[in-house]
């Protein structure tokens, strides 16, 4: 019988994007999946098997599940504010890559007042990117726990490629900020060319993440 609540987790399917990370962290195979057209969403379909392991709370970035002496009223609250940062998240992204292409064209041209305002607007949404990010990595931190744990195995390689450029963007472009003088130096131009690289594999990862719904 497919429910909403075990006697140890309860969920919100309101909230469930299919990505059905917590169908594949499972260990007792309770939660099944709703399918039908574009309806569709996780459910307990062996309720009666849960052991309250809670790996489904912390294995889903969404907040779909919730413990039973939360409401559901309430987990929606707390998830809703901790979800501001997931729709700025792609709004700091893009203004970052612009910004930091429009920078890299500006370099070549002949006004440096130009030059300084594509950077200072690169700086801050870039900056902002970088926290919002680590709110999402840290949303997703069970990833890197069975990651570092059993290996690479199944996981996305586009994920994983990514966890390993996104913090050398950041640190050369803090590099850049803070000791190195020029973005036409070594560092500034390798901290172009993998932020095109960061930029690429970003949207790719973001389209599997939507095909997969």
């Amino acid at each position: 019988m497919k429910r909403i609540t075990t006697e140890y987790v309860g969920m919100d399917p309101r909230r469930c994007v299919a990505c059905w990370e917590c169908v594949d962290n499972c260990p007792k195979d309770v939660i099944g999946k709703v399918c039908f057209l574009w309806h569709k969403h996780a459910v307990f379909k062996n309720a009666d098997s849960c052991i309250g392991c809670n790996k489904c709370i912390k294995t889903c970035p969404h907040g779909v599940f919730f413990k039973p002496d939360e409401t559901a009223a309430a987990h929606r609250t707390k998830v809703k504010k901790s979800s501001v940062g997931q729709r700025l998240l792609p709004l700091t992204f893009v203004v970052s890559a612009v910004t930091g292409i429009g920078l890299h064209i500006a370099g070549h041209g002949t006004s440096h007042e130009v030059w300084h305002n594509w950077a200072v607007i690169h700086v801050v949404a870039s900056v902002l990117w970088l926290v919002f990010a680590g709110f999402h990595i840290g949303r997703h931190r069970h990833w890197y726990k069975t990651l570092f744990a059993k290996g690479i195995g199944k996981k996305s390689r586009i994920t994983f490629t990514l966890s390993v450029i996104f913090p050398i963007v950041a640190v050369t472009g803090i590099l850049l900020l803070a000791f190195v003088d020029g973005a036409n130096s070594d560092v500034g131009l390798w901290h172009y060319k993998l932020g095109i690289l960061l930029i690429g594999l970003s949207l790719l990862h973001v389209f599997r993440r939507r095909v997969r719904k």
